[in-house]
């Protein structure tokens, strides 16, 4: 924040990155997540998809970086919210991003921040749409 209060309409993000194997491997790793639909494209299209596919989780950990990133170091994420519409395709970049819908005060006074949220395929296709609060010192 910056010491200035965000305004209704300010801008998330982006944060952009391409998944695959590489990027899936190391956060498998990290949360022993070795899953085949993660790692393996037979296993995926056994699922009914593509391919293999990224991980939920990871898409959230992108939208936790975006809200740290807002949140700076004064800022309190108090809650998230969201809705997985389709994989992350192997290959296929994905954007994190968000926007300020609105701003109050809470009665101790900390600016509270309303948040539209999303991760985004190439095409723009939604991939987790949701929403998030994250407030400030007054």
């Amino acid at each position: 924040m910056n010491g200035q209060v965000p305004e209704v309409g300010q801008e998330l993000g982006p944060l952009t990155w391409t998944p695959g194997f590489d990027v899936w491997n190391r956060f498998a790793a990290v949360n022993d997540e070795f899953v085949p639909i993660h790692m393996d494209d037979e296993a995926g299209r056994a699922a009914g998809y593509p391919a293999a596919f990224g991980m939920g989780y990871l898409q959230w950990s992108w939208v936790h970086n975006l809200l740290r990133e807002f949140a700076g170091d004064l800022g309190r994420i108090d809650k998230v919210q969201g809705s997985f519409r389709a994989p992350s395709l192997k290959g296929v970049e994905v954007t994190a991003g968000g926007r300020v819908t609105d701003v109050s005060h809470d009665p101790s006074g900390r600016v509270v921040c309303e948040l539209e949220i999303w991760t985004r395929a190439a095409d723009g296709s939604p991939l987790l749409p949701g929403t998030a609060v994250v407030s400030f010192p007054g």
